[in-house]
């Protein structure tokens, strides 16, 4: 088989080749420091989801290998997140009960088929559908995102009984009305884990300095607490690689699960792709829509057999291992296997780690995920691009993860298709006194009372027919006399059925008046494509040309003579050849290039001046 196709099939052999023990060592520390965030996550998405505790660690463990030897990210990691462990939740716990044999059974059911569906779309290569998330989306989404982790995180590093669960909106307002019982040992430990975070990055950003945050929070919660639990800590974790599993492949099963299973594959492409993507943005890699896809599907399917449930990108675990300096996939691989050593073979002494500790390297990394300079990139620059982030942005706030994203996309189109709509249609006339006598746009130079000139630069597609339409109307009402309509088409990149038809019915509304319509410059998919359809029968082979003095040239001999006999417009060189009437006079304006003959206007002398 070809390197190529290979590569294809095993995508992990296209940077494989660049691993060096440099990068061996920075993605072994992203991956240790990966592993211990994820502890506490683990636990706490699997009891959102309504499984039990070490599900949450399965899932972190299994569905990160698969997914970044075979994703086209090299900081993505997979594994559990809110929004997936929130639609598992709703989408399971009316048919079983939460946290029983049957719920688990259903959800590995609705793993393996949300991976299949995911599976399926990059083998289509359908990953073409993420170029529907604009930048702007994706920057949105991440600030967004970012502020609710930071949220998330709150009730940890203040140490108060702030409910786990709630808004963004009800988080701050419990914050606002339990300050009176924040926890001082809580809040100085998270603060001085940021602290060390913050040192390392300024001056050792190469060093692992989350780690050594995390191990200066462990110290100093043992140096102020000790054993008078006033710090809460991770608690006890069991000590089991992931166990086999079987899902549900029953038809009831399958059939029932089918419709929660896409949507929970939609969600967790569109979270994973959009995570990839804004890493991407800082990173300077190129995504894989389609190779993400397979990845995220493969990555199910396997951990459905592995008690894993549905998992996608992990903003969190992402940003943490860009931040601390991962160079290839490895980075999640080693993730995976440190936390499964931890789970084996250091589970009491993780269980003690100190969860304010944790908050605070959260909130760094939660920082270090708004993309700051293309915030104010976009605020400077697009109304549009500033509505569809601002959109996005509180979306995320205020809305469900997955909404957020949709808002902002559908915002997306809908100003796409608003623009794509209304093409730019402006007027052109000839420069005589330029080699080749080129199309250009200037009001002051004065266009043939009988040929209307103008360009198109846009689609026309059934979207933008009726504004075309109507700016060809208004042009007929403004000058009625130009019958004959000269298209410049070489803006033109696609036309479709009811933009042929428009042309069709310009071309026969324009004979009945005495003209016609004429198109130049059209590119050769255009070209075929009205061929294909009859459309250029009815608007005349011989009304299609290929260059401008061709064009001129046909038109101008179907131009009404006494009309051109009363002009006192110069507009083309064949206006020379016409008979002038006498009271029309001539003015000659010298040539400005070297080696030209004179060219002629007529009509006052200050329509001459140039």
């Amino acid at each position: 088989m070809p390197p190529a196709a290979l590569r294809t099939y095993l995508p992990f052999l296209a940077w494989f080749s660049s691993v060096t023990r440099a990068s061996l060592a920075d993605d072994l520390w992203a991956g240790i420091t990966n592993a211990i965030i994820v502890l506490p996550q683990g636990v706490a998405f699997a009891m959102i989801a309504g499984l039990p505790p070490e599900y949450g660690l399965y899932t972190a463990i299994v569905p990160p290998i698969i997914a970044g030897l075979f994703g086209s990210s090299r900081h993505l990691i997979s594994g559990p997140t809110t929004a997936i462990s929130i639609v598992v939740f709703s989408s399971i716990s009316p048919l079983a009960e939460p946290g029983s044999a049957r719920f688990i059974e259903l959800a590995l059911t609705l793993t393996f088929i949300a991976g299949a569906y995911q599976l399926a779309l990059g083998l289509a290569r359908m990953g073409a559908l993420v170029n529907f998330i604009s930048h702007s989306v994706v920057v949105g989404f991440t600030a967004g995102a970012a502020i609710l982790i930071a949220t998330g995180q709150v009730k940890n590093v203040l140490g108060a009984p702030i409910p786990a669960g709630e808004s963004f909106l009800s988080t701050w307002l419990a914050v606002a009305g339990m300050l009176d019982q924040v926890n001082p040992m809580a809040l100085s430990i998270a603060a001085l884990t940021l602290a060390v975070a913050v040192g390392f990055k300024v001056f050792k950003p190469r060093w692992p300095g989350m780690l050594a945050a995390m191990v200066a929070g462990s110290l100093a919660a043992y140096l102020m607490d000790g054993d008078q639990g006033s710090i809460k800590l991770v608690g006890a974790l069991p000590s089991t690689l992931p166990p086999l599993s079987l899902p549900d492949f029953s038809m009831g099963a399958l059939r029932v699960i089918a419709p929660q299973g896409l949507a929970v594959a939609l969600l967790g492409l569109i979270e994973a792709v959009a995570i990839a993507r804004s890493i991407a943005i800082k990173s300077h890699q190129r995504i894989d829509g389609s190779q993400e896809f397979i990845g995220q599907g493969l990555s199910n399917v396997v951990g459905s057999f592995f008690s894993c449930y549905a998992s996608s990108g992990s903003f969190t675990r992402s940003g943490l291992n860009y931040d601390t300096g991962a160079k290839t996939p490895l980075a999640a691989v080693f993730a995976a296997v440190s936390l499964a050593l931890v789970v084996l073979l250091v589970a009491p002494l993780a269980a003690y780690l100190p969860i304010p500790a944790m908050g605070g390297v959260v909130m760094l990394v939660a920082y270090n995920l708004v993309d700051f300079h293309h915030i104010r990139q976009i605020l400077s620059t697009s109304r549009a691009e500033t509505a569809v982030l601002s959109v996005t942005f509180f979306a995320t706030l205020f809305l469900e993860l997955e909404f957020a994203i949709y808002a902002g996309v559908l915002l997306s189109l809908v100003l796409y298709l608003n623009r794509t709509s209304k093409p730019r249609i402006v007027s052109r006339v000839p420069d005589l006194l330029q080699p080749g006598r080129p199309f250009i746009t200037d009001p002051d130079l004065p266009e043939c009372p009988q040929v209307k000139i103008l360009r198109v630069d846009g689609s026309l597609y059934f979207g933008s027919v009726n504004h075309v339409e109507e700016e060809f109307r208004l042009m007929d009402e403004q000058e009625p006399e130009q019958v004959h309509l000269l298209l410049v088409c070489s803006g033109i990149n696609f036309v479709d059925a009811a933009g042929a038809e428009l042309l069709v019915q310009e071309a026969r509304r324009r004979r009945t008046r005495g003209g016609g319509l004429y198109l130049y410059g059209v590119k050769l998919p255009m070209r075929d494509f009205l061929r294909r359809g009859g459309y250029l029968k009815e608007i005349g082979e011989e009304n299609i040309y290929c260059s401008k003095k061709e064009a001129i040239a046909a038109i101008f001999a179907k131009l009404r003579p006494e009309r051109c006999r009363r002009c006192d417009e110069t507009v083309f060189l064949e206006c020379q050849t016409v008979k002038r009437d006498p009271d029309i006079k001539v003015f000659e304006i010298p040539a400005t290039a070297p080696g030209r003959p004179p060219d002629y206007c007529v009509g006052k002398p200050a329509a001459a001046k140039r």
